[in-house]
């Protein structure tokens, strides 16, 4: 029987993908680009690309927000400084918000019968923002944010520091959801916690990160819990 659960922001409960495509083709449309399919395609896979390498301790999340319009811009010999960039960037994705289908309803479901809390690698300033925006902080009993712990998923020492901020924690009723198997499911299993997959998108699993429960919709956590 579970009591505590920690629950991913970015694409678990809000629709990141949906903000990001909003948000970077207003950034382009600013600076002077087209925001054509193939740009916003590219500009996904530097960003994932950079973000995973982040996840693995090789660089910084502020070498991530400017690194990767770095990278693309020298792909498409634009002369332009990347910081000015990112502050656009920062300000869109920080308006507005979209839940991932069957959220709030899963959010209103779960807050009476267990403790919730956000854990989100995301930027502390923009998941603050679309927390507002959304108005679902008061499902939670806390929220942990990386920037914020000094940690991140799924470094064990991020969910150490979410453990000690959990009254009257214990591991064996505690379940990690999320939709990264690489942040969320290998951080939860690092530290010891049961996992769930939120896997909407049918991706292939990885025989070397295996979680506890795999679902498709949140509607499916109800019975599973």
């Amino acid at each position: 029987m579970y009591r505590a659960i920690l629950i991913d922001l970015d694409d678990t409960i809000l629709d990141f993908g949906a903000a990001e495509h909003v948000a970077i083709a207003k950034t382009f449309r600013d600076i002077g680009l087209e925001p054509t399919a193939e740009l916003l395609r590219r500009y996904s896979e530097i960003n994932l690309s950079q973000w995973e390498a982040f996840e693995r301790g090789e660089i910084t999340r502020d070498t991530v927000l400017i690194r990767r319009f770095e990278l693309l811009f020298q792909e498409l010999g634009l002369p332009m400084e990347a910081q000015p960039v990112e502050d656009i960037y920062r300000g869109y994705l920080g308006i507005g918000h979209y839940f991932v289908d069957g959220a709030v309803e899963l959010l209103e479901y779960l807050a009476p019968r267990y403790d919730l809390y956000i854990a989100s690698n995301g930027v502390a300033a923009t998941q603050y923002s679309r927390l507002e925006s959304a108005q679902i902080s008061h499902f939670f009993k806390d929220i942990f944010i990386s920037e914020v712990t000094g940690h991140h998923k799924p470094e064990k020492a991020y969910f150490d520091y979410c453990f000690a901020h959990i009254p009257n924690f214990s591991r064996d009723t505690t379940l990690m959801i999320g939709d990264s198997l690489t942040s969320d499911i290998l951080g939860g299993k690092n530290a010891g916690v049961a996992t769930c997959w939120f896997n909407r998108d049918r991706r292939p699993g990885r025989a070397d990160i295996v979680p506890d429960y795999e679902v498709k919709c949140l509607e499916e956590l109800k019975g599973l819990l």
